[in-house]
């Protein structure tokens, strides 16, 4: 096969690197940019934090040194230190090492814990060791705790069943019966917290009861019910709960009342829950009735190059520290600016959602409007990847709450008057009609969807169903209550 050299002409894009740290930089979210700054700023000797020391700060601290300089020094100090000591004398003779309030201490307040600092937090898992190391068990009872207590879960049940963790155990303790794993079980269900190794939620509701005093009113009822009317009890069945126990109303509703106050999951009190906060990266506020967007300033630090090392450039030679210091310039310009222009694409990009979604500000949920990526991605010229990128684990602060950008982006469904009702809408209209049902009738799907019908929206029964486990409420059957 004969070769040539053929000239062709054509486009491509080429992604620069600055183009890619750009595009890096627009799907961070809050902290992930925090810690990229900060890691530029340890790896970039040309950008730097400008320091900001109030004036009156150093005033305060000149004219606290100046007066410290003027008092006399007390016992301890090196104006009183003798030039020979004794060959007998003692360190604490000298200085005294009694700690004294300071500036960054004071008499009321003592030195926190080093063991309170980043420990590590109680699980119920921990808790339930703890006790059985109280506990009196000889060794074989022991190991019978340790295995049900790795079986028990967060929320205090055990995964497991006796029977299988009999079987386990068989292959490690001989002559082991049924009935010690059995005995240690009911042991460990006395734990705190009480009802703790329940195998299902009837037994933790036992449990509970049987640890109330005898004398507690309504107790025997209680348990009663609990022990053959669960079912009924689940599905709110007045009158078959009546029948069974032979009682009127008043003493079911003080029957009810008291299992109420039992905990369906007794773990889940034990183990702290970590709480996340959020940083919202854009703030929203109506100032003479126009709501507008400004960026949160502490997300992006005031960092800026630092212009000894710039003016140093421009005195150097063509040695390899003035290269290096010439490539750190260079990197930390493209920083600066593709910092900046996350910014300006980001505040665009709010600036037109709070421009498509006021009623949602003014009124709520209920008058989102429907709006997909498309409509903002044509509306500020951009690709709908773009706006994908800078609407992913962004939040805006308004005063309805915090919310993703996302959360302003939803399908829509047709009205009879043509127009168009978004999911959002539709979702808090199911809770409004949920919070306003009457318990003892609550609202099945079919009937809010006639209602909504009747409203102009309409939307099928299956949808209904689908919203609602959407935003967590159970079906009308499991919403019905009988108190």
């Amino acid at each position: 096969m004969k070769q040539s050299l053929q000239l062709r002409m054509g486009q491509h894009l080429t992604m620069t690197p600055q183009l890619q740290q750009a595009i890096r930089l627009l799907q961070l979210s809050t902290l992930e940019l925090q810690q990229e700054i900060q890691t530029v700023l340890d790896g970039n000797m040309m950008l730097e934090v400008p320091d900001e020391e109030p004036i009156v700060h150093q005033e305060n601290e000149s004219k606290s040194t100046a007066a410290s300089s003027d008092e006399k020094t007390s016992e301890g100090s090196q104006d009183l230190l003798p030039d020979e000591l004794a060959i007998d004398t003692s360190w604490d003779d000298i200085y005294d090492l009694t700690p004294t309030p300071g500036l960054n201490s004071s008499p009321e307040t003592s030195s926190p814990d080093p063991g309170s600092i980043n420990s590590a937090k109680q699980t119920l898992h921990d808790h339930l060791i703890w006790q059985m190391e109280l506990t009196n068990f000889s060794d074989t009872d022991r190991a019978i705790a340790t295995a049900i207590i790795d079986s028990i879960d967060d929320n205090g049940y055990l995964n497991s069943t006796p029977e299988h963790i009999h079987q386990h155990l068989c292959q490690q303790l001989d002559d082991l019966d049924l009935d010690e794993v059995v005995a240690v079980l009911h042991k460990i269900q006395s734990f705190d917290p009480i009802g703790v190794g329940a195998i299902d939620l009837q037994d933790c509701l036992l449990v509970q009861l049987k640890q109330l005093p005898q004398t507690t009113p309504f107790l025997p009822l209680a348990i009663e019910l609990v022990s053959d009317c669960m079912a009924a009890l689940g599905s709110q069945d007045s009158a078959k709960l009546k029948r069974h126990l032979g009682i009127d109303d008043e003493t079911l509703k003080q029957v009810i009342s008291l299992i109420q106050q039992l905990n369906p999951r007794p773990g889940s009190g034990v183990e702290e829950t970590h709480i996340e906060y959020i940083t919202p990266d854009v703030y929203v506020r109506k100032i003479k009735g126009q709501w507008q967007v400004t960026i949160n300033g502490d997300i992006s630090t005031n960092i800026r190059i630092n212009p000894f090392y710039q003016t140093l450039i421009k005195r150097g030679d063509k040695s390899t520290d003035t290269q290096t210091m010439k490539n750190h310039l260079q990197e930390a310009r493209w920083f600066l600016k593709s910092l900046q222009s996350r910014n300006e694409t980001l505040m665009l990009v709010a600036q037109e959602i709070v421009n498509r979604q006021h009623e949602f500000l003014e009124h709520g949920a209920i008058a989102m409007k429907p709006m997909v990526l498309r409509d903002i991605a044509e509306a500020v010229d951009m690709h709908e990847s773009t706006i994908s990128r800078v609407t992913t684990n962004k939040y805006m602060h308004t005063p309805n709450g915090i919310f993703e950008l996302k959360h302003f982006f939803s399908s829509h469904v047709s009205t009879d008057s043509g127009g168009e009702c978004s999911a959002t809408a539709i979702r808090a209209f199911i809770k409004e009609l949920v919070d306003n049902e009457n318990p003892k009738k609550p609202l099945s799907d079919n009937k809010m969807a006639a209602i909504l019908g009747e409203r102009g929206i309409n939307v099928a029964r299956r949808t209904i169903a689908k919203y609602r486990e959407a935003i967590s409420i159970p079906p009308s059957s499991q919403r019905k209550r009988i108190l």
